[in-house]
């Protein structure tokens, strides 16, 4: 699956091109994040890996006096974000490493957070060693991260129809499912500085295909972005009509009530600056 070069080049121009369908794909979580980041005041805020920017503008727009900068490794996702967002003073994106960008003088984000952004480092310890030396001090940390593959059938279920498996078998290796294990993220958070640490489950139904035709909505959602549509870019002409025929089947079976969807599994975690 995705790794953090990969946002950088066609990874990231895929999504940027399809973002109203991974906005409507994680509507549920972005919602309890947004919940959740707004519990406590705050005056500015950093959103690591801000992608095409949902996740920022909606907290712009619910904290207009707040200053809020979304940094993201992908210049095409971050272009888009740029392209969506109002123009808001208070609103910025970045093109950026996260783990290496420097804040701008008088920025100390009292909260930071992550919609899925922060399990592509190659060296997650000092990646957040970095986030707690740019935070305020008693700064909240917030993202959200998947749980194991085998809890989440939108991933699983994909992945076991593809002829080449996009899950990887080290479940330390950055990527979608580097942080399943709670252990490993309060080991990580620990050695980085972060105290306090919660980590809740959360599940949703992540939505594929939707609207007049969810079927046909669906199939260009799964080629896409993700494995499949990475598997179908290495299959000759006949390998690739045989996996459309078992994901359109697959889409079939997932769909209710006028959409298609299945199950994703996800952490929420949250921490404080010690």
């Amino acid at each position: 699956m995705a790794l953090a070069h990969d946002w950088r080049g066609k990874t990231g121009d895929s999504w940027a091109a399809e973002w109203r369908r991974t906005d409507r794909s994680f509507h549920a979580l972005t919602a309890e994040l947004l919940r959740r980041a707004s519990a406590h005041p705050f005056t500015q805020a950093l959103e690591i890996g801000s992608g095409a920017g949902e996740l920022a503008i909606a907290l712009a727009d619910r904290s207009p006096q707040a200053q809020i900068i979304g940094v993201d490794l992908s210049d095409s996702l971050t272009q888009t974000a740029i392209a969506r967002a109002p123009a808001n003073a208070n609103l910025a994106f970045v093109a950026a490493d996260a783990t290496l960008w420097q804040a701008p003088d008088g920025f100390a984000p009292q909260l930071l957070l992550s919609r899925h952004g922060v399990m592509f480092f190659d060296d997650p310890v000092a990646a957040f060693r970095h986030f707690h030396d740019l935070a305020a001090p008693r700064a909240r940390l917030l993202f959200s991260c998947f749980r194991s593959p085998a809890e989440s059938p939108f991933f699983a279920d994909v992945d076991a129809l593809l002829p080449n498996p996009a899950i990887s078998a080290d479940p330390l290796a950055p990527g979608p499912f580097a942080f399943a294990d709670p252990a490993r993220i309060e080991l990580i958070l620990g050695a980085s500085g972060w105290r306090d640490v919660t980590i809740t489950p959360f599940d949703f139904a992540m939505i594929a295909g939707a609207g007049e035709d969810p079927v046909a909505d669906a199939m260009d959602y799964y080629t896409s972005i993700g494995p499949a549509a990475r598997s179908m870019a290495a299959l000759d002409d006949a390998a690739k009509q045989a996996l459309r025929a078992q994901l359109r089947h697959y889409a079939h079976a997932n769909l209710h009530g006028g959409q298609i969807s299945a199950a994703a599994a996800i952490w929420i975690v949250e921490a404080q600056k010690g």
